[in-house]
């Protein structure tokens, strides 16, 4: 069953569930990339940050699937905000790609380079290296700085989410803006013994940390989990077979 999407302010579908590759190296992210590709993930999720995208960029390549059908994210290091376009060339040369599907910021810059560091993006974007730009760790009112000065606002805030740290207002700001939020270290923050989260999976006759992502979706928050081990990048993408009532994801809701 494929992957559900969020549209993008122009029009890009972004798969809801994507692959996350954050602490995997070398022949362990080309294999674990490769895996999640042959399960059925069609969005990647990288960084300059992360020193694989050319294992990422390889297991793509090596998939036999058509560059059009993988999503790709990678991200730009705040460090590296004043050399922001060389930053972006050396990560397509690694990823072996013409473009990136989303490019981000991967956490705010210093005050002074907050803007000129978006508008690099937007550059990009114009130049057709980057189909969407983005940000990540940004605050509503730091998105709100950066579309005011550029009458352009970032298509996703890529930021911290689980259970724990569930906030409705937070997640309204973005909602209202058109912001799509995507969450990471869902499961890495989520306490997957807690008795709500157990009795619940139970109930579905799946895991808790399926639990947790899909209530991510009932959100419509995308989610980027990540593993090396095939079974559970599997388990992590299994999440259209069930759906949680609103009761159960309000439960979810109180456990911050």
């Amino acid at each position: 069953m494929p992957s559900m999407t969020v549209n993008l302010p122009e029009g890009t579908a972004l798969p809801l569930i994507g692959f996350g590759t954050w602490e995997l190296r070398g022949t362990t992210a080309y294999d674990s990339v490769r895996a999640a590709l042959d399960i059925g993930y069609r969005h990647l999720d990288t960084a300059t940050l992360y020193k694989n995208e050319a294992d990422v960029g390889r297991a793509v390549k090596d998939s036999g699937l058509d560059r059009e059908q993988v999503f790709i994210t990678t991200k730009l290091r705040p460090q590296d905000a004043r050399q922001a376009r060389g930053a972006l060339e050396s990560s397509l040369r690694l990823l072996d790609t013409d473009y990136v599907d989303l490019w981000l910021i991967h956490w705010p810059t210093g005050e002074d380079d907050l803007v000129p560091t978006w508008q690099a993006l937007l550059d990009a974007k114009d130049a057709g290296l980057v189909r969407n730009a983005g940000v990540s760790n940004y605050s509503p009112e730091q998105i709100d700085l950066l579309t005011k000065a550029t009458g352009r606002q970032p298509a996703v805030n890529q930021i911290s989410w689980s259970p724990s740290r569930h906030d409705p207002a937070l997640l309204e700001e973005h909602h209202r803006r058109g912001v799509v939020v995507e969450g990471y270290s869902g499961l890495k923050n989520a306490d997957l013994n807690d008795p709500t989260l157990t009795e619940i999976a139970e109930r579905h006759g799946v895991t808790p940390a399926q639990v947790v992502l899909r209530w991510h979706l009932e959100h419509d928050i995308v989610v980027i989990p990540r593993s090396s081990r095939r079974e559970r990048i599997a388990s992590n993408f299994d999440l259209n077979g069930f759906a949680l009532t609103e009761e159960e994801v309000a439960a979810i809701d109180s456990l911050t």
